[in-house]
């Protein structure tokens, strides 16, 4: 986890431009989205053993997720999150977010609104010790 924030840095020197998004869920809409997965043949592929796991132990992974956040949340490569509760706004919002992050030819011409949801696409804001 220390060197992540190196690496990122020197992939952006080359000019690699990083956009670090997270897709956030909540547990009891995840949940639901596997109880689909489950009951709908057309999503059945979708499921795995990992899924149920992840609902398990979602109190650990959220707890690994926040280190893995405060450790390589930068000014430079921020994370970006994203509630995806809604999947369709969700992504949108996250080519909004990219397509306002950089530049591109006819920009400035794009008929569509470019600027992202607050509501649904954030940066990451670090929690003091008191919070967790």
């Amino acid at each position: 986890m220390k060197q992540v924030p190196e690496i990122e840095h020197s992939i952006m020197d080359d000019g690699i431009i990083l956009i670090k998004l997270w897709y956030s869920i909540t547990k009891e809409n995840q949940q639901k989205r596997f109880k689909e997965r489950m009951t709908n043949p057309l999503k059945h592929w979708k499921l795995s053993p990992v899924d149920q796991k992840a609902q398990e132990m979602w109190d650990k992974v959220t707890y690994y997720k926040e280190e893995m956040f405060s450790r390589s949340h930068t000014g430079y490569a921020p994370w970006i999150i994203v509630d995806s509760n809604d999947k369709k706004k969700a992504r949108l919002e996250s080519i909004r977010y990219v397509l306002s992050s950089i530049d591109y030819e006819g920009k400035e011409d794009a008929k569509i609104n470019l600027h992202h949801d607050p509501e649904i696409v954030e940066r990451y804001h670090r929690r003091s010790h008191d919070e967790h």
